[in-house]
């Protein structure tokens, strides 16, 4: 086993199925949650531009950004594939074997990125309309869909299908690094296009479509690099703290500050586990098939979770734009949370596949409660921020009176399931790092078409209880999500699934 010395000099060789399983989740699950932040944050940035546009901008890149997620769901559950496939061949030190599974993930890359532009860019108006917006909203969110359709799959796949990669390999810390060059190009460039600041045309909310498309195409381009070139980065703040004040005890005090504004001494860069290269590549069928049959129930869970949502916009609708925009800022606001939750199921289900990959199912099991347990944590406090906080955080967005008002009685009401959206995330994505993705496709089917759905158009009518209904139907589909994925998590058949 290598040394602790000889790990700081290769960040991404550290061996994840050996010492403490508490400190390996950690280690692993923050630069996650913080990279899964800031794609959230770029998300509800779109929402803060675009809210200074009106109610009719919201609505419309709020409906659109449901099918877009639809198209992120489906990329998403893709990778799930390539990442059990990639963590069983570290885990069980087969590094050819992982450099081959990924030279075949770009094969899937190819074949999304094309079906899913045709099919964005032919029906963005037909969906739109179909659900019953109002021909303002139909125009905004057709034109935002379209740029994100068309010129945004390239991106969402091959982004997405790199960082998968590098994560499940065990480097968490470069897809972080990444992602924060990239949303530090994003947030400016957003503004500017949405209001044509600083001398760039004011495109409103397709300004914020083409911010996106620009922004994760440069993220692409560097995950694609840090793959070919086989270099990683890590997290090492002693590195920082020692080079400021041990390391030069005679350094004037200016020295010593400019010393400790260099916070990117921090990072630390070598060679990582995973140099991708496509010498002797061809296409394997064989291998290709193995990936798409974990990946597809993934994708179906995610989109039929999307068309649940899109279900509930369609829903919301019935009770004004009012309701429809407040449902989309409170969406927004949730997204902020839910890196939380999966920045702990992500790193779960990492340790799950490699552990599994190395014969070790009772630490794979003990990860994943653990993160469970973390999660429950974090969203206890998350809820009590937004009960007590509801209109200060919706303000952010908008300030309309009505706005604030049906938005914070919408977020209050979720905030009762937060705790059980957390655990029941964090399982599934245990569930799915192992390469189990069936029975968290059927609990999430159970719980958006047996339970959400159905309450969502009884409670209104039935209950008296108006829009308020559609949001109590949300907090019960993630109560029965919570209660099958903890039921079928402990039978722990997942641990002998075979990929």
């Amino acid at each position: 086993m290598e040394g602790t010395g000889s790990r700081a000099a290769r960040p991404g060789e550290r061996d994840w199925t050996q010492g403490s399983v508490t400190r390996n989740l950690l280690v692993l699950s923050w630069p996650m949650m913080v990279t899964e932040g800031l794609y959230m944050i770029g998300i509800s940035i779109d929402m803060v531009w675009v809210g200074r546009l009106g109610e009719a901008a919201i609505a419309g890149i709020g409906v659109a950004g449901i099918y877009a997620g639809v198209q992120m769901m489906i990329m998403t559950g893709l990778s799930i594939g390539t990442r059990a496939l990639v963590a069983r061949y570290i885990g069980a030190r087969d590094v050819e074997g992982a450099n081959y599974a990924a030279q075949q993930a770009f094969v899937v890359s190819v074949a999304y990125t094309v079906v899913m532009a045709v099919l964005g860019v032919v029906f963005a108006e037909k969906v739109l309309t179909l659900m019953g917006f109002t021909p303002d909203v139909v125009a905004i969110g057709a034109d935002y869909m379209r740029i994100m359709f068309g010129l945004g799959s390239v991106t969402v796949a091959f982004w997405n299908m790199g960082y998968s990669i590098i994560q499940a390999s065990g480097d968490a810390t470069t897809p972080l690094v990444i992602t924060i060059f990239y949303r530090i190009l994003h947030i400016p460039l957003c503004y500017a296009l949405v209001l044509g600041e600083w001398g760039f045309p004011q495109m409103g909310s397709n300004g914020a479509a083409i911010a996106n498309v620009i922004s994760r195409a440069t993220g692409m381009v560097l995950v694609l690099w840090a793959l070919y070139v086989g270099w990683a980065v890590s997290f090492n703040p002693k590195r920082w703290l020692l080079g400021w004040a041990g390391a030069t005890p005679g350094r004037s005090l200016p020295g010593r500050v400019l010393g400790f504004m260099a916070v990117w001494r921090v990072f630390v860069v070598g060679p990582g586990r995973l140099r991708l290269t496509m010498r002797g590549f061809r296409v394997d069928l064989a291998m290709v098939w193995r990936m798409v049959k974990i990946g597809i129930p993934a994708s179906v869970m995610g989109m039929q979770r999307s068309l649940s949502m899109i279900v509930i916009a369609g829903l919301v609708s019935a009770f004004g734009r009012t309701a429809v925009a407040a449902h989309s800022v409170q969406q927004r606001v949730e997204m902020v949370l839910m890196p939380v939750n999966l920045g702990l199921g992500l790193s779960s289900g990492v340790l799950a596949g490699q552990n599994l990959g190395a014969d070790q199912p009772g630490r794979a099991e003990r990860s994943s409660w653990q993160a469970a347990a973390l999660s429950a944590g974090l969203m206890i406090i998350c809820s009590a921020a937004v009960f007590f906080w509801a209109e200060n955080i919706v303000r952010i967005f908008n300030s309309e009176p009505d706005l604030v008002a049906t938005t914070s009685t919408f977020l209050r009401i979720a905030a009762a399931g937060y705790i059980f959206l957390g655990v029941g995330t964090v399982l599934m994505q245990s569930l799915s790092g192992a390469g189990d993705t069936v029975p968290p496709m059927v609990f999430g089917i159970i719980a958006a078409w047996a339970v959400t759905v159905p309450l969502a158009y009884f409670l209104p009518r039935v209950g008296n209880l108006d829009v308020e209904g559609v949001r109590w139907a949300l907090v019960s589909g993630f109560v029965a999500q919570a209660i099958l994925v903890i039921t079928y998590f402990r039978f722990g058949r997942w641990k002998r699934k075979k990929v």
